[in-house]
């Protein structure tokens, strides 16, 4: 099988609000960007994002190592959340319902064919390529909600001879 390592990001402006997500596949040294967008959404669902939109472009089996700040998404695997969660028929340990089933049903999917090893990474740290997924994630945001900025407010108390 081919390895193929993935990192992984998401972001949200407002949780709930619009939202971002980005992701970098490494192959032999190869470097695949991509990145997308959510006008209303979580955090969290940005996270889940990132790492199925990566396994999308995978076109066959591969080893693969995920990395992610999100301890959401990292911990549910490595610490078995998921495979309770899937056992008390899609409820948390409180009995309440899991949130985001769509999307971990679809990431369980996604998963199957491939042997993946989680691997949690601290966020807004040294690591170069989880910094670039966060910029990618953060630029999708900012390029769908461009920010006014007030550093050079308007004088509206100027007399235009124009109007």
């Amino acid at each position: 099988m081919k390895k193929v390592d993935l990192y992984t990001d998401g972001a949200c402006s407002g949780n709930p609000g619009p939202g971002g997500y980005g992701g970098i596949l490494i192959y032999k040294g190869i470097e695949r960007e991509y990145s997308g967008y959510e006008e209303s959404t979580t955090n969290n669902r940005m996270e889940l994002l990132a790492v199925i939109t990566g396994l999308k472009m995978l076109k066959e089996p591969v080893e693969l190592n995920i990395y992610s700040d999100s301890a959401y998404t990292v911990n549910a695997f490595t610490e078995g959340w998921i495979n309770s969660w899937v056992m008390n028929g899609w409820r948390n340990a409180n009995k309440k319902p899991v949130q985001n089933v769509d999307l971990w049903q679809e990431l369980l999917e996604l998963l199957k064919n491939h042997q993946i090893t989680w691997n949690k990474v601290k966020g807004h740290a040294d690591n170069v390529y989880n910094n670039r997924c966060d910029k990618l994630a953060t630029s999708e945001i900012a390029k769908h909600n461009p920010i006014v900025k007030t550093d050079n407010p308007i004088d509206t108390t100027q007399n235009n001879d124009n109007e």
